[in-house]
């Protein structure tokens, strides 16, 4: 249970019968349309790039894309997974990964000039190693072409598949991401064929490979405020260094509801008893999302002392 002094109070466990919660004024995204947006999404569209910008309706993507970040979505545009939270289309891939992929980022990469480069994908079970030698040629040709720019990785876990996660790991990207999405609790109901302990594990083994680990939560599913600060404990000791809170939002009908609306004051708190477990660096708000700031989180975490 919270402590008298928590800034924390007990949320509802489960969702309750009532309709959705009407969005909150502080929830408000500008949208940003310029020129840098605009050159950006033509850069991806010539070289037939996908962007879980797009894709997974991110509410960033105006600001980020405004300011010449994007994050590169790999292995096809098609998830063997439907998590009930994603947006990105799902079904049976219809072919194998395009083995010019890694090409093609890392010349979209260069006529961006990107000094920090953020590479997820779809899952693709259907394929032996997950498509992780494409994340390695990635990294490769992003570091070829651009050599002064540094490499984030978001994976999916590859079914546990560990001789492909050392496949990537390899690679040496300078920071290696992947979320747990949700509490313990929730996890089988969010996200149906990953396993929570299966994500502990490869952000275990990544951090004792020596990689930079990051992963994240969305709130606002039905989780309690102790649950996520178990979850936070978990990641933490598993040597996690950079966690993401944001909150989650429906991106259709379909899709699974939000149970409430997590304050901005909630997600300080976080914060603040993030950064007391030992993360070194917590990025925690309404409209974070996994690759929200990402130039500046990987920073942090490398910066001598930890953020105060």
């Amino acid at each position: 249970m919270s402590s008298p002094s928590s800034p924390f109070r007990i949320v509802p466990a489960e969702p309750s019968a009532s309709p959705a919660p009407a969005k909150p004024s502080w929830l408000r995204v500008r949208f940003f349309g310029g020129p840098n947006y605009q050159d950006l999404k033509g850069i991806m569209r010539t070289l037939d790039l996908h962007t879980v910008c797009e894709s997974a309706r991110c509410p960033n993507m105006g600001e980020c894309w405004e300011h010449r970040t994007a994050t590169f979505m790999i292995l096809g545009n098609i998830c063997t997974r439907a998590c009930g939270f994603c947006a990105v289309p799902s079904g049976k891939p219809l072919g194998p990964p395009a083995e010019d992929e890694p090409e093609r980022v890392a010349e979209a990469a260069a006529a961006m000039g990107l000094r920090y480069a953020v590479v997820t994908s779809v899952n693709r079970d259907d394929q032996p190693d997950g498509g992780a030698h494409i994340f390695a040629r990635t990294i490769g040709e992003i570091r070829r072409r651009l050599p002064g720019c540094r490499i984030e990785v978001l994976i999916p876990d590859f079914r546990g598949v560990w001789p492909a996660l050392d496949v990537v790991i390899a690679a040496r990207p300078d920071v290696l991401n992947h979320n747990v999405e949700t509490v313990p609790r929730l996890s089988r109901h969010v996200r149906s064929a990953a396993r929570y302990e299966r994500s502990l594990e490869l952000l275990e083994r990544s951090s004792q490979a020596g990689m930079v680990t990051k992963s994240g939560m969305m709130l606002g599913l039905g989780e309690t405020s102790e649950e996520v600060l178990g979850a936070m404990r978990d990641l933490a000791a598993r040597g996690v260094q950079i966690l993401t809170l944001g909150q989650y939002l429906q991106p259709t009908r379909e899709h699974l509801p939000i149970v409430r609306y997590v304050a901005p004051e909630e997600f300080a708190g976080y914060q603040r008893e993030g950064l007391a477990m030992g993360f070194r660096h917590v990025e925690s708000g309404p409209l974070v999302r996994s690759s929200y700031h990402a130039f500046e989180q990987e920073q942090a975490a490398r910066a001598p002392s930890r953020q105060q």
